[in-house]
């Protein structure tokens, strides 16, 4: 049996079971890095993890409802792709912001939880969104990628696969012969 034909053979329950561990394991990881590491997550990390959170409470939702009818299975995945797309969009971001030139980095600002307590939350988003200078330092790599690439990488997959299990073709339950 090979790698397709397993995968059409799971259900949703399990796919949206595998989907809320794989964000448990990214969550685990990032904390890891947090706590054993010592790398403090910049704004634009946060932003992930609560995509990521997101992602992963609603596959939760959905695994656990376990609809029967079809179009209940894909509004379910709706806001497990925003989430995800949430998080892919700021890991995209700032990939872009690691990557420019060392004179076109912004500068440092103030931190996320001031903001938080200060400004309304549309103004904490566009201001974590121009970026800041804590957030285009690279300071771990694994296999040569940083963090951001890293888990680029990991929600361009989450993504794909969510939106693969969202437009699949379900069966009907009772379909006339």
């Amino acid at each position: 049996m090979n790698l397709v034909t397993s995968l059409k053979s799971l259900t949703y329950r399990q796919i949206n079971l595998t989907f809320f561990v794989l964000s448990a394991l990214g969550m685990a990881y990032a904390l890891y890095l947090q706590h054993f590491e010592n790398l403090m997550p910049c704004p634009l990390c946060i932003f992930q993890r609560v995509g990521l959170i997101g992602f992963g409470a609603f596959t939760l939702i959905a695994a656990l409802i376990n609809p029967s009818k079809s179009w209940l299975k894909r509004a379910l995945m709706v806001p497990a792709l925003i989430s995800i797309g949430w998080a892919l969009l700021v890991a995209g971001r700032h990939v872009w912001l690691q990557h420019l030139p060392a004179d076109q980095v912004p500068a440092c600002g103030t931190g996320l939880q001031y903001l938080l307590e200060t400004f309304p939350l549309s103004t904490v988003i566009q201001t974590v969104f121009t970026g800041s200078g804590e957030c285009a330092l690279i300071d771990y790599t694994l296999f040569g990628f940083s963090i951001p690439e890293m888990s680029l990488a990991f929600f361009v997959l989450l993504f794909i696969a969510a939106l693969w299990l969202m437009l699949k073709r379900y069966p009907t339950p009772f379909r006339r012969l």
